[in-house]
Formats: C-alpha cells, sequence, structure tokens
C-alpha cells in the first residue's frame, strides 16, 4: 500500500510542479504562482487533481495520468491564448459549452483555432494515449483493485473538502477575465467563474413598460442585427465609399444613428443581442453576462418581445441558423417570442457559407407583405459570420471595392467588404419594401461586433469596438440626431419614437 501511494503521490508532485512552472512561461498574462493569494494556488492544486483522478480511474497509470493531466492543461493554455489573440479575452468557464457546439458547427470555431493544429492536437493525444498505455503497465498488475480504490477515494475527498472549503469563503473576482486569469491562474479563474454563476440570479429589468396604442395605429418594428457589421471605412481610406451608400443615406434621414457600444468584441453574438432585448447592461448580469442564455434568460424572463406582445403585436425572430444554436429554440419562447424562422426555412446558400443578407430580406418581405396586425421582427443575420479566411478573393473585386489598387493587408478584408456590401443591398431591399407599406413601420439596424480580422488591425490598428446603428421609419417626423449610445438603450429610444412620434 505505501508503495503505491508513494507512487502516486511522486507522479502528482512532478505534474504539479510543471503545471505551476509551465503556466506563467506559456499563458498570456499569467503571473507566477508566489504572486497569487494562497487560496488561488489550492484551487490550481485541486482542478489539476481532478483532471488527473479522471485519467487515473481511467488508466490505472500514473506516470500517464499525470503527463496526460499536463497535456490537457497544456491545451487549455493553448486555446486561451487563441481566444485572447482574436478576441481579446481568455478562454472562461463559460466557454466550455462550445466544446460541445464545436462538434455540432465545426466551421464556426475550428478554422480560428487552425486546422492544421487540431488535426497536430488529435495525433499528439492519440500519439500519447497509445504509448502511454503501451510504456507503462496498470497499477492493477501490481496492486489489488481494493487498495487502488481506497487511493483514489482518499485523494478525490481531500480535493473536493479543499473546494468546499473555499467555496465557502468566495475567491475575490473582478468578471474582468483577462484580470481574474493573471491575478489567479487558469484554474482558479475557471473555478471560480463557475461558482459565481450558481449563486443567485440578478433580478430586474433596464426597460420601462413600453407605451399602449391601439392596435389600428400600433406600427411595424423591424429590428435587425447585423452580423459583425460595423464602418470599416473608419480604420481603411482606400475603400470606396459607395459600398455602404444606402446605409449613409438611411443614416441621414434616421431618427437616430450613431455609434453604438456592444458588449461583445469579435464574437458571442449572444451578449449584444441579449442586451437589446432585455435592456440590461453587461455590469447588471454578473457572471451571466459572458453567456446570458447558459442560464439566466431562462429564469429572468422580461425582453421587449414580451413587452410588445402584451400590446397586442405577433413577435417573429429570423435567424437562418439551426434555432438550437445556443438553445434560442427554447430560450426565445421564454422570451416571448411567436415564432422562430430559423435555417430550415431558407434554400441552401449559393456560393457562400451562410444564408444571404438579400434571402432574409426576401423572407421579411414575406412577412411584412401578409401581416394583418402589427408585427415586431427580430432579425440576426449570418452571411458576415466568419472564418472569412476560409473564403477566397476574386478578381473582380478590387475594382469593385476600393477606390485604387487593393491594400496589402490580407484577404480577409476583401471578402469582409463583399458581405458588407451584400447587407448594403439588404438595406436598399428593405427601405423599397418598407416605402409601399401603408402601416408606419420603424427600423432599426446596428451591428453586433466588429469582425475578427487580425492581419488588418496589425496593419492600421484594431477599433475601438464599437459599431454602427440607426432608427428610421417609412413615416418621418423629425430630423435626424446623431447620438451615441449603447446597445441596451436601443429599444427605449425605439419606444419614443413609436409611441411618441409616429402617433402625434
Amino acid at each position: 500500500m505505501f508503495d503505491l501511494a508513494y507512487l502516486i503521490l511522486l507522479s502528482v508532485f512532478v505534474g504539479l510542479i510543471a503545471s505551476f512552472i509551465l503556466e506563467p512561461i506559456l499563458l498570456q498574462g499569467a503571473s507566477p504562482a508566489w504572486r497569487r493569494p494562497w487560496k488561488a494556488n489550492l484551487l490550481h492544486v485541486c482542478g489539476w487533481l481532478l483532471i488527473f483522478c479522471f485519467e487515473l480511474i481511467l488508466f490505472q497509470r500514473p506516470w500517464f495520468a499525470s503527463l496526460l493531466a499536463c497535456a490537457i492543461f497544456l491545451l487549455l493554455i493553448v486555446i486561451s491564448n487563441t481566444k485572447q489573440a482574436m478576441l481579446r479575452e481568455p478562454f472562461i468557464y463559460q466557454d466550455f459549452e462550445y466544446f460541445a457546439d464545436l462538434i455540432k458547427h465545426p466551421r464556426l470555431y475550428i478554422p480560428f483555432f487552425g486546422i492544421s493544429k487540431t488535426l497536430l492536437g488529435i495525433l499528439i493525444f492519440s500519439t500519447l494515449i497509445s504509448a502511454g498505455i503501451l510504456i507503462e503497465p496498470s497499477l492493477l498488475n501490481n496492486f489489488s483493485f481494493i487498495q487502488f480504490s481506497y487511493l483514489i477515494i482518499f485523494i478525490t475527498s481531500t480535493v473536493f473538502s479543499c473546494l468546499f472549503f473555499i467555496s465557502r469563503n468566495d475567491m475575490e473576482i473582478t468578471l474582468n477575465p483577462a484580470v481574474d486569469v493573471s491575478k489567479l491562474g487558469l484554474f482558479a479563474s475557471l473555478i471560480s467563474y463557475r461558482w459565481a454563476e450558481n449563486r443567485d440570479l440578478p433580478s430586474g429589468t433596464s426597460y420601462t413598460t413600453i407605451h399602449s396604442t391601439p392596435l389600428s395605429t400600433s406600427p411595424h418594428l423591424l429590428v435587425i442585427q447585423s452580423e459583425s457589421f460595423f464602418d470599416i471605412r473608419r480604420l481603411v481610406p482606400q475603400i470606396k465609399p459607395e459600398i455602404l451608400n444606402a446605409f449613409d443615406a438611411l443614416c441621414t434621414e434616421a431618427c437616430f444613428s450613431g455609434r453604438l457600444k456592444v458588449p461583445a468584441w469579435g464574437a458571442n453574438t449572444v451578449r449584444t443581442e441579449f442586451a437589446f432585448l432585455s435592456g440590461r447592461s453587461p455590469e447588471s448580469l454578473g457572471v451571466h453576462q459572458f453567456n446570458p442564455y447558459r442560464r439566466f434568460a431562462a429564469k429572468n424572463q422580461d425582453s421587449i418581445a414580451l413587452r410588445m406582445r402584451t400590446q397586442g403585436y405577433k413577435t417573429v425572430c429570423i435567424h437562418p441558423y439551426p434555432a438550437t444554436f445556443y438553445r434560442r429554440n427554447i430560450i426565445y419562447p421564454l422570451l416571448g417570442f411567436d415564432e422562430f424562422i430559423d435555417v430550415s426555412a431558407f434554400d441552401a446558400p449559393q456560393g457562400m457559407p451562410y444564408v444571404s443578407d438579400l434571402a432574409v430580406a426576401k423572407k421579411i418581405d414575406e412577412l411584412l407583405a401578409t401581416a394583418n396586425e402589427p408585427l415586431f421582427i427580430f432579425v440576426i443575420t449570418m452571411e458576415n459570420h466568419g472564418p472569412l479566411h476560409l473564403e477566397r478573393v476574386n478578381v473582380t473585386d478590387a475594382e469593385k471595392l476600393y477606390m485604387n489598387r487593393m491594400p496589402s493587408f490580407c484577404d480577409e478584408l476583401t471578402i469582409y467588404l463583399r458581405h458588407l456590401r451584400n447587407a448594403n443591398q439588404m438595406l436598399i431591399e428593405l427601405k423599397t419594401t418598407l416605402a409601399r407599406l401603408a402601416r408606419p413601420t420603424v427600423m432599426c439596424w446596428y451591428g453586433d461586433h466588429v469582425p475578427i480580422i487580425p492581419a488588418l488591425y496589425q496593419q492600421v490598428g484594431e477599433p475601438d469596438g464599437t459599431t454602427e446603428y440607426f432608427i428610421w421609419t417609412n413615416h418621418q417626423t423629425r430630423n435626424n440626431q446623431t447620438t451615441d449610445l449603447k446597445v441596451e438603450e436601443l429599444a427605449e429610444v425605439i419606444d419614443l419614437i413609436m409611441f411618441d412620434h409616429l402617433k402625434s
């Protein structure tokens, strides 16, 4: 029994030392162990030991389990560094949900990590497992199953006792992932964010009551959250200004337009999406700001859709992607949507990876043409979703998109501009449709976040993260007001236009 305990403890000691040494070297922004709170280091030990015990139970080989635990930890570091480089945010506990999405929707995730890196990682892990099983004999060849079980129970019960003790004395987190990873380390920040998610959910809402109006005068409301939309002409002066001529015209005619502060950068669309629907700032959500659809939205069902449905509106969401993504098929009925139109309602896209913006515009046209009641249509587009580098530049793109020659920044910029031009075409289609409607209609357009174009940003600098918005009506009643807003403020401004100005 002593020999078994000595062997396991030695493999644990070596693996833990390696993890403490490698983390500050490899993980961006991580501080060394001696600069962290002692509870953070204890959480690191507990997190590593949980992985080690799982591998030890699975393979009964302590040195192999130690190596595999370190390899998994290093994989998390690589993923965190990749996310930090792409999205300016390290890996957090709420991101574990995306591992399942990676299997269901590999195109959305694997190319950012790198297809070659993914294949290499699979090869390395396969080799490690094969070599570990072949080289190191199983403990059960020399020790009894009872002895092995006693040691596993002792280690795991000690780990869970430590976790319980620390959980009763909360780790202090800032909810700034980069700061927390630097201060606590990766394992401790992951566990702390997990505990924070289990605490009492925030209550309340930021929205005031939607004003009541007779159904005969209720205007339609069309809100388009345009994927990765922002005015990139701010960064690159060589771009032809006319690629967004319809957007520019609508901003000029709009009741309100300007910059929009959004809680997402490069990805995490649902952060912006939920902020608009709920009227809640990221700060008011606590740790749930990172993915409000995981737990918060299902238990705090207040949204602009619910408010408008009580005023006689039919509420429809259009998102040309599987409705199960981010559990929208479950969350959206709870948030007040009567109907969810997902990718199954569209023909397969031609010449591009996702359903086009113009196809979405046609679907909006159909809904408005047959409406006998006021509609609230919330649209989440997909055409401009990355990874952009999987698409190819055409020889005619330079002439259509740039005033002079194509800049040498990167092909991803050109591909992004192609889709941006298609978003502009969508606006032309929608404006034509809304101009024909007898019922007053308010259209709000905004971008959910800036795109991921790292090669461009290395050349011209990163954008500040704001996107653009406008609120326009087909029955204009006021001059344009240029005002910068937060996305959680949009619905109340829309409410002001719909129920104060259109009514007059």
